[in-house]
């Protein structure tokens, strides 16, 4: 599976990326000593990378995904290795000058805070629009949902083998 964001699909992979988690925490001193932490919640994971688009259409691929970049809102973020949800592009830039063949870039992605519903209702609160490649399993894992849960929500569905990209499925 190639990784996808909205509607970009890039041609080879990223290079390099790394995921970025965090738990925020307050210490408190304790008269008479002694301390307390405070769990204030985890923060937004971030996903950075760096790759190359190389051969004839090499500039031409990396305009799309600045288009891409340009469009307001979140988008699905699907990643070979890494948990698919939604994600604002927060950063683009090239790493040197491009040539005609070969374009250097890095880039940032940030968690959406709206678990993927984004402005331009791609997912309705309670559903999970299907993206190409996606199976009823695949969501009912991304959402920590069993198979028959999932199904029971969905009886619409006679063959949870035969559904397709762009179809609403229940999650809710």
């Amino acid at each position: 599976m190639a990784m996808r964001y909205k509607s970009f699909t890039w041609p080879n992979d990223p290079r390099t990326y790394t995921i970025s988690c965090q738990r925020q925490t307050a210490v408190h001193k304790i008269p008479m000593g002694g301390f307390a932490v405070q769990d204030l919640g985890r923060t937004a994971t971030v996903m950075r990378g760096e790759g190359e688009f190389f051969g004839p259409r090499a500039y031409e691929s990396f305009r799309q995904l600045v288009q891409v970049f340009r469009q307001p809102g979140a988008g699905l973020l699907l990643h070979p290795l890494w948990q698919t949800g939604g994600a604002h592009f927060t950063q683009l830039y090239l790493t040197q000058e491009p040539r005609e063949n070969y374009v250097a870039y890095a880039f940032e992605f940030c968690q959406s805070a709206d678990g993927g519903q984004s402005a331009s209702g791609a997912q309705a609160k309670g559903y999970y629009v299907l993206q190409e490649a996606d199976t009823l399993w695949s969501v009912a894992q991304r959402y920590g949902l069993r198979m028959q849960a999932l199904l029971a929500m969905n009886p619409e569905i006679a063959n949870p083998n035969r559904v397709r990209a762009g179809q609403k499925v229940r999650i809710a």
